[in-house]
């Protein structure tokens, strides 16, 4: 009987130990962009993901006002600030734990939506694949995870 519950004992911790290891690898958080020119958070948004574009290493144009999302394809929503837009929503787990796709991702720069997909290569590494029809017409771009909100590291 003293084997068995230092079997499930160990069993206990074992889970926990795997539990939280889980815990941590989840895109959820605050992530610093490829070039470190802004940070994301990503976050639970029902079953699925979003994205929001929370900080701009630089957050005003050359006139001093917040830079605006002035690509837009919809005239109506050119005057909103950059900082502060949802860049990525509808991103749906794979079920393997590692991989949210058949989601939308929004570049500010560019006025353009493409489908897109979040791939963790570890805790504190995130893919995030742009494309068009087929992600091999796309583009990755790798972020990490952000330490410090506000500052790019």
């Amino acid at each position: 009987m003293k084997g068995l519950m230092q079997i499930l004992g160990a069993s206990v911790m074992v889970a926990g130990v795997l539990g939280s290891t889980q815990a941590l690898a989840q895109p959820v958080g605050l992530w610093n962009t490829e070039d470190n020119q802004g940070q994301v958070e990503v976050s639970p948004c029902g079953d699925k993901l979003c994205g929001e574009l929370v900080w701009l290493a630089e957050p005003m144009d050359s006139s001093g006002q917040p830079k605006l999302d002035q690509h837009n394809p919809d005239e109506t929503l050119r005057d909103r600030p950059v900082q502060g837009l949802r860049i990525l929503w509808d991103m749906q787990p794979t079920g393997d734990g590692q991989t949210w796709d058949n989601g939308k991702v929004y570049d500010p720069e560019s006025g353009k939506t493409y489908q897109g997909k979040i791939t963790l290569d570890g805790a504190d590494v995130l893919k995030l694949r742009g494309f068009v029809g087929a992600p091999i017409f796309g583009r990755t771009s790798t972020w990490t995870r952000a330490e410090t909100p506000g500052a790019a590291e």
